[in-house]
C-alpha cells in the first residue's frame, strides 16, 4: 500500500488528505484497527522515532504519549514503586511488564494532559499493556507488533474503533525531508544525531559528579525534546519525563511551565493526596481534574460546599502553600534539559525550586558565565552539549 487516503487534514474543512511515499514504496505500517486521522499520524510517527531512540539509548523498553505533536510523558520501562502504582492507577494490575511500566510511567506523569493520547511502544505490545491501555481514554497505538491477545483487547476498545497501527520497525527514512508552507516547500536534512553519553561529557560547573541514573535521565530528557516542539525544556527523574514545557516562545517560561508539571507530579505521592476519598465510581479523569485541581490554585472549585459533595465522601483538609513547599523541598536529583541555551539565569533560579541538580544544554549564551554561576551557586551540574535541538 503506497497511500492511504485520511477523513481530513488538521481540521474538518481540510479536504483532501492522504499520507503517501513519494518514492513510489509501500508505506511502513499497517492499519490494524480504527481509522486514524491526520493528527493522529503526526503523533504516531513522532511518538515512534522517540521510543526507537529511548530504546536504542538505554536498553529498556520504551512508551511515550503523544498530544497535539508533542510528548505529554515519556518513559523507560523500570519498576514501579508502590506510590507510583498508586498514582498512576495501576496499583489493582499486579505485577507488570517492563513495557507495560514505560507506559504506566509515560501516562501517568500528566494525566490530564494525556487525555485521548496517542501511544508510541518501542516493543511488541504485550497484554499486560494492552490492559492498561484498554481502561485509558486514548486516541490509538502504534507499535512494531502486538501479541494476539493483546491485539484483541485494543480491538475491543472503543466498540471496534480503536486506532491500532503496525509499523516496520526495519523501516528507514531518506535522509532528506520536506514540508511545505504556504505552497512553498522547504527542505532540510533529517535530524539523526545520536543522543548518547558523550554528549554529557562537557561539564562547566564545579561540581562534575554525574552518576549513573542522572546519566540515563539526561538523555531521556534530551531525546523528548528532540520530538517536542520548540521552544521546550524537560525534567526527568528515575527513568521518565515527569514535566515538559513545549511549544513556548520564551525559554524561561518553557522552565515554569515544565517546573509547574514536575511539581504536580510531586505533590501527587504527598499523603494529603494519596489519602483523599472519592466518591464511588467516579471516572479516572474525573479524578484526575479533581487532584488537579486541588493541587493548584483553583482548589475551591473541588472544596466549596455542594462541590465537594460530587467528588470526595469526605471533605479534604485544604492544602496549604507553606504544606506544598515543605512537601516540594524534599525534592531533589532532578534532571533538566533545553532544547536551546539559557539566556539568563532565571531559568537556574526557578528549576532549583522543583529539586534540579543535573542540567543539559547547549551553551553558547553571552551570559554563559552568570549561568553557570547560578549552578555553582547550588551546586549543580552541568553539561554543555553543544547541540540544539529545535522542532517544528
Amino acid at each position: 500500500m503506497n497511500e492511504l487516503e485520511l477523513k481530513y487534514g488538521c481540521n474538518p474543512n481540510q479536504k483532501p488528505s492522504r499520507i503517501f511515499m513519494k518514492n513510489g514504496k509501500d508505506l511502513p505500517i499497517k492499519v490494524l484497527s480504527g481509522k486514524p486521522g491526520y493528527i493522529n499520524f503526526l503523533d504516531a510517527f513522532n511518538g515512534w522515532q522517540l521510543v526507537k531512540e529511548l530504546k536504542e539509548a538505554t536498553g529498556l523498553p520504551a512508551a511515550t504519549s503523544f498530544k497535539h505533536v508533542s510528548p505529554a510523558g515519556a518513559a523507560v520501562g523500570l519498576p514501579l514503586s508502590d506510590t507510583l502504582k498508586k498514582i498512576y492507577f495501576v496499583d489493582d494490575m499486579g505485577e507488570l511488564s517492563p513495557l507495560a511500566c514505560a507506559y504506566a510511567r509515560a501516562r501517568g506523569a500528566d494525566r490530564m494532559s494525556s487525555f485521548g493520547d496517542f501511544i508510541s511502544l518501542s516493543d511488541v505490545c504485550d497484554v499486560d499493556t494492552a490492559k492498561i491501555i484498554k481502561r485509558e481514554v486514548s486516541d490509538g497505538v502504534i507499535a512494531p507488533g502486538y501479541e494476539p491477545e493483546a491485539l484483541e483487547i485494543l480491538k475491543s476498545k472503543k466498540g471496534g474503533k480503536y486506532n491500532v497501527i503496525e509499523i516496520d520497525p526495519t523501516y528507514s527514512p531518506e535522509p532528506v525531508e520536506h514540508k511545505q508552507v504556504f505552497g512553498i516547500t522547504f527542505e532540510q536534512g533529517r535530524n539523526e544525531l545520536k543522543i548518547n553519553e558523550e554528549l554529557l561529557k562537557n561539564i562547566v560547573t564545579n561540581n562534575k559528579e554525574l552518576p549513573k541514573q542522572a546519566n540515563i535521565d539526561l538523555i531521556i530528557s534530551l531525546i523528548t525534546l528532540k520530538y517536542t516542539q520548540s521552544n521546550s525544556v524537560c525534567f526527568a527523574k528515575d527513568g521518565q519525563a515527569i514535566g515538559i514545557g513545549a511549544g513556548q516562545q520564551s525559554r524561561v517560561h518553557c522552565t515554569r511551565l515544565a517546573g509547574q508539571k514536575a511539581d504536580n507530579w510531586l505533590l501527587r505521592q504527598s499523603p494529603k493526596v494519596l489519602n483523599l476519598q472519592f466518591a464511588d465510581n467516579i471516572g479516572r479523569a474525573v479524578r484526575d481534574n479533581a487532584i488537579d485541581n486541588y493541587i493548584g490554585d483553583e482548589y475551591m472549585d473541588v472544596l466549596a460546599e455542594g462541590a465537594w459533595q460530587r467528588v470526595f465522601k469526605v471533605k479534604p483538609e485544604i492544602f496549604t502553600k507553606e504544606e506544598k513547599r515543605a512537601w516540594l523541598n524534599q525534592m531533589d536529583n532532578v534532571a533538566l534539559g533545553s532544547d536551546a541555551f539559557f539566556p539568563f539565569s532565571d531559568n537556574i533560579e526557578r528549576a532549583k525550586k522543583s529539586g534540579v541538580k543535573y542540567i543539559a544544554q547547549p551553551g553558547g549564551s553571552i551570559r554563559d558565565d552568570a549561568v553557570i554561576e547560578c549552578c555553582d551557586k547550588y551546586n549543580m551540574v552541568m553539561s554543555f552539549t553543544g547541540i540544539r535541538l529545535f522542532h517544528h
